[in-house]
């Protein structure tokens, strides 16, 4: 068992080495990178390493943040359904980024963009608000904290309409493109600013996965094991946040990738969060490359915010993670 489930996780870093090397290769109009003498072209090799290369780079950054905080935040509130979507989070770091564009807020603090702040301050008080009305009624907690991040999401995404209809018709547009979710990128100055946050919470996060391990048995438990829960549900949340400010702030809200990638991991590799950890992450980042090849050579030349992929392809898993018996966490 501890074979197969270790083989599981080497076929997935070897699928995302090809991924990244294969990738760059496909999508658009320049599908080859030789001409008819077989050298490559000028053009062809500054559309490789000026466009495609960054985009998947981000991609499969964005996708393995998004993985690992919907796995994250599946094991602390103990349920499969528990997403940065579903809690409500991406739509407080939508918010954040919306009032920074429409009142024209900008600064930058310790290298942090007000962008990501305001994102960061957004999804953590989105967490905390899910997190504080799941305690009311810890007998039926699941029902509780999906309900109470759907009415956070609903009421953060109302704002955000809000503040939509009074902008001018420029940033509105503006707020309208970047809610689809989008990778469009030029040079590594994206990649490079999303690094930092997503390295940061990786980090933390994989710090903590035997006491996530301990949190999937039950707080009381973990508590019987010495883990202080508070502080280390607090530091997984910062850490959650953080990923999840620094994708929103740049990409724009990307659902369904923190879903679909650790069920589907957890069910090929148990839920050890271990090797979990590093398959989800490896999966999320494959995914994400996948559903932006989609993108950009389904209906070409017209590239698809990959947001509508994503839901496209998460909407159908939502419904039959949600009529089958695997909704509950396990």
């Amino acid at each position: 068992m501890i074979n197969r489930k270790k083989t599981a996780v080497f076929v997935l870093a070897l699928v995302s080495v090809m991924a990244l090397i294969v990738a760059p290769f496909f999508g658009g109009s320049a599908n080859a990178i030789a001409d008819s003498n077989g050298i490559a072209s000028i053009n062809t090799k500054l559309i490789m390493l000026e466009l495609r290369l960054p985009r998947i780079l981000l991609a499969y950054i964005v996708g393995a943040a998004l993985a690992v905080s919907g796995m994250t935040f599946q094991s602390l509130f103990k349920n499969s359904l528990a997403t940065p979507f579903t809690l409500g989070v991406a739509s407080g770091a939508s918010l954040g980024v919306a009032v920074t564009t429409v009142f024209g807020i900008s600064f930058s603090m310790l290298f942090i963009s007000s962008q990501v702040l305001f994102a960061f301050v957004g999804a953590l008080l989105a967490v905390a608000l899910v997190y504080m009305l799941g305690r009311i009624n810890r007998v039926n907690g699941a029902a509780t904290t999906l309900l109470s991040g759907v009415a956070v999401s609903f009421t953060f995404s109302s704002l955000i309409l809000c503040i939509q209809y009074i902008s001018d018709k420029t940033d509105s547009y503006r707020i309208i493109r970047w809610l689809m979710g989008g990778l469009a990128t030029v040079g590594y100055s994206e990649v490079l600013t999303l690094l930092p946050f997503v390295l940061t919470g990786l980090v933390v996060v994989f710090i903590f996965r035997k006491e996530l391990d301990l949190f999937s048995l039950g707080d009381e438990f973990a508590i019987s094991r010495g883990v202080d829960v508070r502080l280390v549900q607090r530091l997984l949340f910062l850490a959650t946040s953080l990923m999840i400010a620094g994708v929103v702030s740049i990409c724009g809200p990307i659902g369904f990738v923190g879903m679909m990638a650790p069920h589907i991991v957890r069910m090929l590799i148990g839920a050890g969060h271990t090797l979990l950890f590093w398959g989800v992450l490896m999966f999320g980042g494959v995914f994400m490359v996948f559903c932006d090849f989609c993108s950009r050579v389904v209906i070409f030349p017209v590239f698809i915010p990959v947001g509508i992929v994503t839901a496209l392809l998460g909407g159908p898993f939502f419904v039959w993670l949600t009529v089958s018996k695997r909704s509950n966490y396990s």
